[in-house]
């Protein structure tokens, strides 16, 4: 769990990096949209976890923040993200209430993918 977290809130700081580096402007909203709702996902995701387990400590992220080469690294990196989460969602806890949860954090990952790809 701490990774899954840890990354999410991660990516929440990679995506305003890109926001602010992209001259694209449909993918400057696309990322604003998701930085801006991951960390209420991740907060209820965490509460809830935290609420049946236990208090989460030593978050730990997958990678480091980069600068932005090329605007094509953007859906990379949110196609990279989408495979961990639904590699790391079968070892986290299976409760329906988490369960949900993680449902939407794959569909806000999966709709800016959706926008990152198809609106630009």
């Amino acid at each position: 769990m701490n990774e899954y977290i840890g990354t999410l809130f991660q990516s929440r700081n990679q995506a305003h990096i890109y926001h602010l580096q992209t001259t694209s402007f449909a993918k400057h909203k696309a990322l604003n949209e998701y930085y801006d709702a991951i960390v209420d996902l991740v907060d209820s995701i965490v509460e809830s976890y935290q609420g049946k387990y236990e208090i989460l400590k030593g978050y730990k992220m997958l990678g480091t923040l980069k600068d932005l080469g090329e605007d094509d690294e953007i859906v990379a990196y949110f196609e990279q993200l989408a495979r961990f989460c639904e590699l790391k969602r079968k070892k986290l806890p299976q409760d329906g209430f988490l369960n949900n949860l993680y449902d939407g954090v794959d569909e806000l990952i999966n709709s800016t993918l959706y926008k990152l790809k198809n609106l630009s």
